[in-house]
């Protein structure tokens, strides 16, 4: 992925390595506490909230914050961060444009250990890239591509980082659309995995700008798809359970299964369309989160 000199630069706020203030009546054990929450629910303010209520009784004193080394604003995280972000700024203006509508252009904030997220509260690394609706920004400790390295068994290419930083654009997107507003009433409806609906419109969104980005840039390089192929494959609640448990339980899924992520994200990557049609696709009360 041909990023470097491209010119392109998004919001990125650099909070690495600066002091934080731990949670009141929470500390390290409150942010475990809620990290493991999240990923059982994958929903952020729910976490906290059960954190909230959980970790005075395990924890009722509050623990001092650690200091941090300054990080270099010339970093290559950082200079990634800023290109990518520009890249999907550029192809969401054009797509809302289309609509009719204005783009909205998130913050990007690069943390380490833990971050306040404003409106969702407070979160540790554990947590994974994620975005906050209420502060709309999109958080991310980059310590985080190394884990997926890991999992992609050594290999750490660009577009599968840009591919996890637009998944969380996507979020942005069905934010202004108003698609976050249904999920509460599929949750009624259905359960905790219907969150599933919004992760795979994220996943399609993902590929729909990298489409639009694609087209207008070219920055792809031979191998860049098969590795965003094999990043949805590597974090789909399947594998993911599989490997850390040994067995897996679909009804915990609250991203979707690494057959879906990657379904979707090519069949967005591929139209290019994020019309209301292909959107509402992901919200049709006639299909179950699992059977999408």
């Amino acid at each position: 992925m041909r990023w470097e000199d491209s010119g392109a630069k998004g919001n990125v706020e650099d909070r690495r390595g600066k002091s934080m203030p731990m949670a009141a009546g929470g500390g390290l054990m409150g942010l475990i506490i809620m990290g493991i929450l999240f990923y059982l629910t994958g929903d952020l303010g729910k976490a906290k909230r059960l954190a909230d209520n959980i970790t005075p009784m395990v924890l009722p004193k509050a623990a001092p914050a650690g200091g941090g080394a300054p990080v270099n604003p010339n970093d290559a995280n950082l200079k990634f961060a800023e290109a990518v972000m520009g890249f999907t700024d550029e192809a969401w203006e054009e797509i809302f444009g289309r609509m009719g509508q204005r783009w909205e252009k998130p913050t990007l904030v690069l943390f380490s250990d833990r971050v306040d997220s404003g409106g969702c509260g407070l979160a540790p690394s554990a947590v994974g890239p994620f975005y906050c609706p209420a502060s709309k920004k999109v958080f991310l400790d980059p310590t985080f591509f190394d884990e997926l390295r890991d999992k992609l068994k050594g290999s750490s290419a660009d577009f599968s980082r840009a591919y996890v930083i637009a998944h969380e654009v996507g979020h942005h997107a069905q934010n202004l659309l108003g698609y976050n507003s249904l999920l509460d009433q599929y949750r009624k409806k259905e359960g905790e995995n219907s969150g599933i609906r919004l992760e795979l419109q994220a996943d399609y969104l993902a590929g729909a700008c990298w489409h639009h980005v694609e087209k207008k840039r070219g920055i792809l390089e031979k191998g860049d798809i098969e590795e965003a192929i094999r990043t949805a494959q590597a974090i789909g609640d399947d594998r993911l359970q599989k490997n850390a448990r040994g067995w897996v339980n679909p009804e915990s899924f609250n991203h979707g299964t690494a057959s879906q992520r990657l379904k979707y994200f090519m069949q967005g990557f591929q139209s290019g369309n994020a019309n209301k049609r292909a959107l509402d696709q992901f919200f049709d009360p006639s299909v179950k989160p699992l059977d999408l």
